[in-house]
């Protein structure tokens, strides 16, 4: 299926005019103030793993692959990958650590995940926007700090770090962003 290159998303799969199909890893449109608007795809080609960069017109055409979007459940990690659970016929999948990088962070027991397959293989996954982990750690906020000035770093329980607002002490729940890792609120529960 045709698609213009500008509505190319992160995970999405292409077909190159090579033949070989490639995991979208990163997409972002340029638009300059003169000349042409420009999409830079950064995607690894699924076969074996290799990185390639494109650049494209915004209104280029690229082939956009066929994969099937499924919901599964997050079960646990091991040696194998990473273990989901398909939510209507109970089939259990292994995703490669190489195909979620590093957003295998963020997973957490019994999290819902759209994960794709090509060919009964997982080629991505996609993570809920946010997930709310407790804060371990962090510096102490110093005298004089706003809140508006400056963020501190922070471990999580996950043992993954963010920058935090200087208000935030250990213990408090927080909500982050999956895609970035950015502090987004102080959780509501």
């Amino acid at each position: 299926m045709k698609v213009i290159a500008s509505s190319i998303r992160k995970g999405n799969i292409i077909e190159r005019e090579d033949g070989q199909l490639y995991v979208v890893l990163t997409a972002e449109s340029f638009f300059p103030g003169k000349g042409t608007p420009t999409t830079q795809i950064d995607m690894r080609r699924l076969s074996d793993g290799v990185k390639v960069s494109d650049r494209y017109k915004t209104t280029e055409q690229v082939e956009r692959a066929f994969v099937e979007d499924l919901d599964f459940t997050y079960l646990y990690s091991d040696d194998d990958g990473h273990h989901f659970m398909n939510q209507q016929n109970y089939e259990q999948v292994a995703v490669p650590s190489d195909v979620i990088g590093d957003q295998a962070q963020w997973l957490q027991e019994n999290m819902n995940c759209i994960v794709s397959i090509f060919n009964s293989t997982p080629v991505a996954i996609q993570l809920p926007p946010r997930v709310t982990l407790e804060i371990l750690e962090t510096e102490p906020a110093m005298k004089g700090q706003t809140a508006s000035s400056s963020y501190k770093p922070a471990k999580l329980a996950n043992g993954a770090r963010v920058m935090v607002p200087p208000h935030i002490q250990p213990g408090t729940r927080v909500v982050i962003q999956t895609e970035d890792g950015a502090y987004v609120e102080r959780a509501k529960d």
